[in-house]
């Protein structure tokens, strides 16, 4: 059904305060927001992206006042949050009657909130004046967007949006479960373990491969292009490259996450150059190898569950 683009926030707070959704830009990626106190939006959320119902949703929040409302916050909790706002995503357990639909939580006892680094989404969800859902604005386990442009793409023009640039960090953000006195992180994102470690002096485990879905982007397949794709592979006919640093020179369709090997600029690169190999229409996208270090970590995670084997 066309629609008109909200030009202001203003004009996008008013589509979400009347249970519409509207996807917004985050310094991660574009997320696709619902009030997140209405079931019939967070149940839009879900209908639009196709995404399963046992998978929970970031509650995105404008400040700590709103976060306290919807979760209980121990002293290491206060801690962690001392990191927002920004790319680290906490999952608290659940203040009773926070409001929330239980839809937006999957049930779950817990619920993950993030305070995002962006104007825009700070200016709107003050201008709300209730969280909001926002997973990311691309159908289920499809490449997430890191422009307004892939999000109306992605969704066939279907979907509002609110224009606020390329995101900074172009991956989403890391989850973390505060479990008593223990740190675990449950999503590699856009900010390393080694960052979270150094800013509040609390080790962060990591939580085993196939552990329980309690958070967003733990699907094992998840990510992908249209395309199938090699990891850690040398290119050959055929097929297009996703290169890192110095590699092989190669004739066909390619692009490049980072020539100098910088993990922040392949960070931000990731979806958006597989948006733009996806486009050429390879049946196969060959990957190189990405050390597996710092952010690192969070970029392979992505490629990883981008190659998995699909339902």
């Amino acid at each position: 059904m066309p629609h008109s683009e909200p030009k202001t926030v203003a004009e996008a707070a008013a589509l979400l305060r009347a249970g519409k959704l509207c996807a917004f830009p985050t310094e991660t990626v574009y997320g696709l927001g619902g009030d997140a106190t209405n079931a019939d939006a967070v149940l839009a959320i879900y209908e639009t992206k196709g995404r399963p119902r046992f998978n929970p949703l970031i509650i995105h929040c404008a400040d700590l006042a709103m976060a306290e409302t919807l979760a209980e916050f121990s002293p290491l909790a206060r801690k962690a949050a001392t990191l927002w706002p920004g790319s680290l995503s906490l999952v608290l357990p659940a203040r009773p009657g926070n409001g929330l639909a239980d839809v937006a939580t999957a049930g779950l006892d817990t619920v993950a909130i993030r305070i995002p680094d962006h104007s825009v989404a700070l200016e709107l969800i003050a201008a709300v004046g209730r969280p909001l859902a926002a997973p990311s604005a691309n159908p289920s386990g499809r490449l997430s967007p890191t422009t307004a442009y892939q999000v109306r793409l992605g969704f066939a023009g279907r979907v509002p949006v609110i224009d606020g640039g390329p995101c900074r960090a172009g991956v989403e953000s890391t989850i973390v479960r505060v479990d008593g006195d223990r740190l675990v992180q449950l999503r590699a994102g856009a900010v390393s373990r080694e960052e979270i470690e150094a800013a509040i002096g609390v080790p962060v485990d990591v939580a085993e491969k196939n552990a329980a879905i309690t958070a967003p982007g733990m699907l094992t397949s998840h990510y992908a292009p249209n395309a199938l794709m090699r990891l850690n592979a040398v290119p050959v006919a055929g097929e297009a490259y996703l290169g890192f640093g110095e590699g092989p020179a190669f004739a066909g369709p390619s692009r490049n996450l980072s020539p100098s090997g910088d993990l922040r600029e392949a960070a931000r690169n990731l979806f958006s150059m597989l948006h733009e190999l996806d486009a050429v229409g390879a049946a196969m996208i060959a990957v190189a190898p990405v050390p597996n270090e710092g952010l690192g970590e969070a970029i392979n995670d992505r490629l990883e569950r981008a190659a998995a084997p699909r339902e």
